[in-house]
């Protein structure tokens, strides 16, 4: 999808602000050359100050876009264009991050077990002029899962660094009955969206500079 203006793309630093091994697999899949410069914003932004889940991610996002765009010097030669996420999973009006211990991951798993819940993926993409923000989500049915599998799962150490405490590309998978939207938005970064909005911001700087 975007080897139609790969040319233009090539012209570009392009930086993941994003430490997540997913994040990076994705955006390697897309054919891009770029550089991870984790972003170091607190994440701290309050959910209830937004009017649903899938803004709070997408200003999340840009938030992580916004650190990484401060600290990172511009070039003329070879302008930044940035890439930052943000996932989340909600149940019940109720946000499901990162766990921070076992116990929270169990108590995590226990109520999605046998749900369908959404996630949320916010992304950001920053130019020096021009700036795109979307969000996209997906329902997901997990099985009824026994306190025996729960535990397992936990001991893996899989769920540890992840929303909704599993990864649905890892042993995750297993626990997941149905994926009812894009699959790689619960991965952590929706790859034909993406690809959308960055064949956008590229028309639209070429459509300036012309």
């Amino acid at each position: 999808m975007l080897e139609p203006i790969r040319h233009l793309l090539d012209n570009f630093h392009v930086i993941l602000a994003s430490s997540s091994p997913r994040r990076n697999e994705l955006l390697t899949t897309l054919g891009l050359k770029f550089e991870v410069i984790p972003s170091k914003f607190n994440e701290d932004l309050d959910p209830k100050a937004f009017s649903n889940y899938g803004t709070f991610a997408t200003e999340t996002a840009y938030h992580k876009v916004l650190e990484v765009s401060g600290r990172v010097p511009y070039n003329v030669s070879k302008p930044q264009l940035i890439i930052g996420a943000d996932t989340i999973v909600t149940l019940d009006g109720k946000m499901f991050g990162k766990p921070n211990n076992h116990d929270e991951a169990f108590k995590y798993l226990n109520e999605l077990s046998d749900r369908t819940h959404t996630v949320y993926t916010g992304v950001a993409l920053k130019s020096a002029e021009h700036e795109i923000k979307f969000h996209t989500s997906t329902n997901v049915k997990m099985a009824k899962l026994s306190e025996e599998v729960i535990k397992a799962y936990i001991n893996t150490g899989e769920p540890m660094d992840k929303a909704g405490a599993y990864g649905i590309q890892g042993v995750g998978a297993t626990l997941i009955e149905k994926v009812d939207g894009c699959y790689f938005t619960v991965m952590g970064l929706p790859l034909h969206e993406t690809s959308k909005h960055i064949i956008k911001l590229c028309e639209e700087i070429k459509r300036k500079q012309s």
